[in-house]
């Protein structure tokens, strides 16, 4: 009875959350020469949601999000957030305006710690003008408070090197949060580590949609995308061939989908 409570509370801040589209994107495309890896896309992520983005290898998955996170720039078509259209030619410029993505190889440094490489490239100072110093305690202070808001184990401390998956999910994780993303890109999370890293990144992911961010889930395992996503988009040949509410599908018919025994959801 308390888990149905706290999920009803839950669902009803993300449906408070929903009043406008975080992100639309209204046919998008994208070729590479004589290649066409997406073609004609459509489709919107609102505030405090998981959109499970599910298809085979090839489908036009990374494609598709590496232009939300402007490593690729559209052939054709338009991105928008909160109304208002924007054109990325640098992953620099979509971080700027609130889309972080999370690579599947993580792009951490293992000789590093947890706070360093939260914090990589986006450093804390303290002092003036050519004085100023790294300011590692104020750093060691926030990457603690962002792993205790994940309600990650993961300690500012730590090195990488010697973390388990899922704590390095949590880095990962806490590097988009300083930056007060509105939208996470994760691209295969999920992949190559334990049943229990596995179910400490999705409680990663849930914490994300409680908190009011947008998650794109890159995802090759049905049971994870299952568990965590709101609405799933099946891609096959570069097109969006269903997007449907996790609660209006089954994992029989994104198989089938996936493989093109089934023509459209």
């Amino acid at each position: 009875m308390r888990n149905d409570r706290a999920r009803w509370r839950a669902g009803v801040l993300r449906e408070a959350r929903r009043l406008v589209a975080t992100l639309e994107i209204t046919n998008i495309s994208k070729h590479f020469g004589a290649i066409q890896a997406v073609n004609d896309v459509s489709l919107s992520l609102e505030a405090g949601q998981v959109v499970g983005l599910m298809g085979d290898n090839g489908a036009g998955k990374s494609t598709l999000v590496k232009m939300i996170a402007g490593n690729h720039r559209p052939s054709q078509g338009t991105i928008r957030l909160d109304g208002n259209e924007i054109v990325l030619h640098r992953p620099i410029e979509a971080r700027q305006h609130g889309i972080e993505i999370v690579h599947q190889d993580l792009a951490l440094c293992n000789n590093l710690s947890a706070a360093a490489n939260v914090f990589l490239g986006r450093e804390l100072r303290r002092g003036f003008g050519p004085l100023r110093v790294l300011d590692y305690k104020a750093m060691y202070r926030r990457a603690g408070e962002i792993f205790s808001e994940l309600r990650s184990e993961t300690r500012p401390r730590d090195l990488v090197r010697q973390m388990s998956g899922g704590q390095r999910q949590a880095v990962a994780i806490a590097r988009t949060m300083i930056s007060e993303a509105k939208i996470v890109l994760m691209d295969e999370p999920t992949a190559a580590i334990s049943v229990r890293q596995v179910a400490e990144v999705l409680h990663l992911i849930r914490g994300l949609r409680d908190r009011g961010i947008a998650v794109v889930l890159i995802s090759h395992r049905m049971p994870d995308v299952f568990d965590v996503a709101d609405r799933v988009i099946v891609m096959r040949r570069g097109r969006k061939v269903a997007d449907k509410p996790i609660l209006q599908t089954s994992p029989e018919e994104v198989t089938g989908l996936i493989t093109g025994a089934i023509e459209r959801g």
